[in-house]
């Protein structure tokens, strides 16, 4: 799943400015989503992908404690590959979404990816399609970050609205922070 991810993921601005250089942020990211999967999230049991690994979804329950700092210590394997002259405003980054991060219990996509030669093939509506549906079951509210301006329009078309466009400093990436009410489902 990783490696499905590092690719989906080489041209997302965030990762490009965390990440200094292809290799690096090839390295970094595969160490990212390793320690993002592994110790994160597939202990909970909400990571989703597709038979092929085509398409990953990274999901946090609203039952899942969150401690974002604690969340933040279980990457440092990543530190290494983040050190460059942007390596202080990448972690304020980090830093403030996490603070921005809402505290009334919700789903949380932190991941959702597709191996680029498979984008527009459907995969990641279908893998947002099927957790949505069990979200709107639950009557839970659904929170995520985008990281790419033109994914916005994707997960609008789910019922996600935007709550704020940040962009904490100058020369630093956009994030579109964006909620879902949950939907009544259809009998």
């Amino acid at each position: 799943m990783a490696d499905g991810l590092v690719r989906a993921f080489a041209d997302d601005p965030v990762a490009n400015f965390m990440f200094a250089g292809a290799r690096r942020r090839r390295r970094g990211l595969r160490c990212f989503f390793n320690s993002q999967i592994g110790r994160q999230y597939l202990p909970g049991g909400h990571v989703y992908t597709t038979e092929d690994r085509a398409g990953t979804a990274v999901w946090g329950s609203p039952e899942r404690p969150r401690n974002g700092l604690a969340e933040l210590r279980q990457l440092l394997p990543t530190a290494p590959f983040l050190l460059s002259a942007r390596t202080v405003r990448a972690i304020r980054l980090l830093v403030e979404v996490d603070g921005l991060h809402p505290k009334e219990p919700h789903w949380y996509l932190a991941t959702l990816g597709t191996a680029p030669e498979r984008q527009g093939q459907g995969i990641g509506s279908a893998l947002l399609r099927a957790m949505l549906a069990r979200v709107d079951e639950e009557g839970s509210p659904a929170y995520l970050e985008s990281s790419k301006e033109r994914n916005v329009s994707l997960y609008a078309r789910f019922g996600f609205e935007v709550i704020d466009e940040l962009q904490s400093a100058p020369g630093n990436p956009k994030l579109w922070r964006m909620w879902r009410e949950p939907r009544v489902p259809e009998d």
